[in-house]
Formats: structure tokens, sequence, C-alpha cells
């Protein structure tokens, strides 16, 4: 539901911008409250899952979702439907923060990567039907619809979750409420800064980012002796974990520069339509969701530094053949170069996602989880924003360039990746406490 909501609500922007008299510029909020909402709240709703048991935060947060879906198809004007995206993105935050370690509590240890596959498998999917569906729903009814799906969809996954979701007991030590305030500073900061600085202003942009770089730096000197904190240096200090969160930032930096840059790319330059645009987008989600639970599988024999440094260069590939097209491709020459893109980051995420989770003590898996969601977050905003300044200084022809720079940016994930292989598999054990093990 979260994935899907996010996908729909992108395509769907300029229809309920018309229908509530909204102006494009203010219409973003739309989709910007949902986005913050969730980054504020991913570290701290982390942290209180760890010392409250996951299915605690995970189960009231589907209710609010499904709550604020209902919110959101009521709601009449774009205050209220802004704040009813609110609502949701707290619901959807603690689906978020808390799916990585309820995927671990679910899985035994050698199961781990199969489990993180499947799970990648139905995103990926939800990821590509979006577009489809918000264009089905919008053609056949009204913008409410988009939201009122989530109803039945919500209360099954609630029935569904009180009875099958595991129980897992936090270690319930008090909340340490100073520090997500300073978390989520250091993340709304952060990320409305960058947002601010690549569409509105450099200056106030420059200033926001300054402000979330400064809070960070107190957190981190705050909780630098924490036992369990709220931002997870304790974790960081892993050095496959630290490693295996820079690749895959940087990854999905590069997995969004594309995302941005394409479709302006088919529409403004190569001349094809809004619909075909979706269709020509499809292959990369539909061959990341064949590939990954394939590549969760064989998470569980091989290092997972290894089969992400092989998955990263075939995205890279991918993402030059794809700088090479020209301006009047075939729809085939389009099409299988998306393929290779998503193979290979499905060869890459499965097996990264099943380090990070793998690695942490599993006391603190929720933290591992929200330190997960946080760096491809944190990596998608990155691209966009890069993608943003690009188009402001040099308009959508750059978009080729764009897609070589991604490349790049591949390639350097990939690099990090086969950096993980230096250390030895029993180091990797040692370091996560032998949690692998258990």
């Amino acid at each position: 539901m979260a994935v899907l909501d996010g996908a729909i609500a992108n395509v769907a922007l300029p229809t309920i911008a018309a229908d509530l008299g909204a102006s494009p510029a203010t219409s973003v909020w739309i989709v910007n409250a949902y986005q913050l909402t969730i980054t504020i709240l991913l570290l701290p709703l982390a942290a209180l899952g760890d010392r409250l048991g996951y299915r605690r935060i995970y189960i009231p947060g589907l209710a609010l979702f499904t709550l604020g879906s209902l919110g959101c198809a009521l709601a009449h004007s774009l205050g209220g439907l802004i704040g009813a995206r609110v609502f949701q993105g707290v619901g959807a935050a603690c689906i978020m923060s808390m799916n990585a370690a309820l995927v671990r509590a679910t899985y035994p240890a050698k199961m781990l990567g199969r489990g993180i596959g499947y799970n990648a498998l139905v995103l990926s999917m939800s990821a590509a039907a979006g577009p489809t569906l918000a264009a089905l729903i919008l053609s056949v009814g009204q913008w409410p619809w988009l939201f009122l799906i989530n109803l039945p969809i919500g209360i099954a996954a609630i029935i569904v979750g009180v009875k099958a979701l595991p129980y897992a007991k936090g270690h319930g030590h008090p909340f340490d409420w100073p520090a997500a305030a300073l978390s989520g500073v250091m993340m709304g900061c952060t990320i409305f800064g960058a947002e601010t600085f690549a569409r509105e202003s450099a200056l106030a942009g420059s200033v926001l980012i300054a402000a979330g770089v400064g809070a960070g730096i107190w957190l981190v000197r705050r909780e630098w002796g924490d036992p369990a904190p709220l931002f997870p240096v304790d974790l960081l200090k892993i050095r496959i974990f630290s490693m295996s969160i820079a690749t895959s930032t940087v990854s999905f930096a590069a997995q969004m520069l594309a995302f941005v840059t394409l479709p302006f790319l088919f529409q403004s330059v190569m001349g094809r339509s809004a619909f075909a645009t979706g269709l020509l987008m499809t292959p990369w989600p539909l061959a990341l969701g064949v590939v990954a639970p394939i590549a969760g599988r064989l998470a569980d024999r091989v290092r997972a530094g290894l089969i992400g440094g092989i998955g990263l260069a075939i995205f890279a590939v991918g993402l030059f053949a794809l700088s090479q097209l020209g301006s009047h491709p075939g729809t085939f020459d389009i099409a299988w170069r998306m393929a290779v893109c998503g193979v290979g980051f499905g060869l890459f995420q499965s097996p990264n996602n099943r380090t990070i989770v793998g690695s942490a003590p599993r006391h603190r898996s929720g933290a591992a989880g929200g330190m997960l969601a946080t760096a491809r977050l944190l990596g998608q905003t990155t691209g966009a924003v890069a993608v943003g300044v690009a188009f402001h200084v040099a308009g959508v022809t750059v978009g080729p360039k764009l897609l070589a720079a991604s490349a790049v940016a591949a390639l350097i994930a990939a690099a990090l990746s086969l950096l993980r292989l230096r250390s030895p598999r029993t180091q990797h054990r040692q370091e996560a406490g032998k949690t692998i093990l258990d």
C-alpha cells in the first residue's frame, strides 16, 4: 500500500490540483507532506519499535495509514488533503520503519535472504503497477478513488497482521525524546533544504541544510556512548553495516538520477506520450521483481559484496546504454536497456538489504531497518535534487549526460560493494555480535 500510494499520488498530482483549484507549485505539497512526514519519523519510530516490539508499531501504523487514506478521499480542499497526507505519512512511517525488522523476525537466519528477496519482489511489482493503476482508476472514476482503494486492502492487512505477525519483545528502555526531536530536525531540514535548494532558493536551501547538519552533529555527539542510540552510531561502527549503508545510498542516488531523468527524456526529447512513457518505464521494475527473489536466495550462500558488485556493474552497463540511445530509438531498444538496469539493481538490492539487516544485533533490528529506509531516502533525494539542478541550469536536453553520470555513480557503488570482500566472512559475524549465526 505504501509504495502504491506514493506512485499513484505522483501520477495523479495534476488531476488533483486542477480539481481543487490549486497551483502546480502549491499542489506539490500533496507529495512533499507525505514524504517529509516519513523522513522525519523513520528513525524515531525504528528506535521505538526496538523498545516496544515491532508489531506494536506496525499494526497501529496500518490503521493510521488506512484512516489517513479515508481522510484523503473525503478532503474537499487542498489544506484538508495535505493534513490527511501528513496523517497518512505517520502510518506509512510506522510500516516502513518496521518492515525489515519483521522480515528478520519471521525468517530463520539461513533463509533471511529469501525473505528479503520476496519483500523486494512485492515492492518492485507495486512500483510497476502504480502508474498503470492510477491511469486506470482516473479513466473510470474521480481522484478520491485513488485513496479509497486502500480501505479494503488496509482492513485485510490489519486482520492478517494481528493473526500472523511475529511477536518480538522490545528491550523496554525509556524513549529518548530529545534525540527524536534532533533526529526529526536533522532529517527534515536536510531533505526539505535539498528540495528547496533545487527548486526555489539556493540561499534558503543552504540555511536549512546547514541547520540539518548542525542538528545531526549534536545528535551524534549526544548519543556516541549510548548502547542503544536512536541514531544508530553503534551499528555504523560495524564495518560491514556502514559499508552496506554507503553502497545503498550511492546506488539509490544513481537509480533516482535515472528515474527522474527518463520520463522527461522520453516525452520532451523523444516525443513519446505520457501513456507510452509509463509502459517504457515498466521493464525496469518487472525485471527487478523477477531477479530479486533469486538474488535473495543466492545471498544466503554467496557473499553480498560479490553479488552486489556484479549487479551494480550490470546496472552501470544498462544506464550507460540508455545514455547512448539518441533522439529516435525504437521501443525494443529502450525496453531491453531498461530490463538490464532492473536485472542489475535486482541482483544488488536483496543481498545488500540482507547484509544490513543481518549484520545488526537482533535486538537492534528496528534500528537497522530504519537506517536501511533512511539510506534509500537520502540516496533518492540526492539523485532527484541533482536532476533538478541540472534541468534548471541546462534544460531537459542534458538527460543523456545525467544518465552517463548515473552510470558512474553505479560504478562507484559497485566498488564500495566489492570493498566489503576485504573483510573475511568470520569477521562479518564477529562485528555483528555473531547474530548471523543465531
